[in-house]
């Protein structure tokens, strides 16, 4: 099983960006995005669950979570970026679906992508 992490990059404040996690190996049912800024915790972004995503309160209204089944691919849409959302972003998924109480935690996932940058100028 593999998870490939690509799209990040170098944008100016209000941006876009979208990320792509493409799996390979196996299907997942639940996946989600973290980002960790440098000196700072592994943070929860967003999670698709079955047709059902879900997104940290300080994303809401910005970003937005999709998946291609065909590609077995997760998508993370990133609008009106701010230089805080600066961070290395993973991809992350699981095989179960992992209850709504639990989506942040890190320990719920099964596999982890190799991170991919994005970098916010003000």
């Amino acid at each position: 099983v593999q998870l490939q992490a690509s799209g990040g990059g170098l944008v100016q404040a209000g941006g876009s960006l979208r990320l792509s996690c493409a799996a390979s190996g196996r299907t997942f049912r639940t996946s989600a995005w973290f980002r960790q800024a440098p000196g700072k915790e592994r943070e929860f972004v967003a999670t698709w669950r079955t047709g059902e995503a879900n997104y940290a309160d300080s994303v809401k209204g910005r970003f937005t979570v999709s998946r291609d089944n065909a590609k077995n691919t997760v998508y993370l849409h990133m609008n009106s970026l701010k230089p805080e959302d600066t961070a290395v972003y993973y991809c992350a998924c699981a095989a179960s679906r992992v209850i709504l109480s639990a989506v942040s935690r890190p320990d719920m996932y099964d596999y982890w992508g190799q991170g991919t940058q994005v970098t916010v100028s003000s």
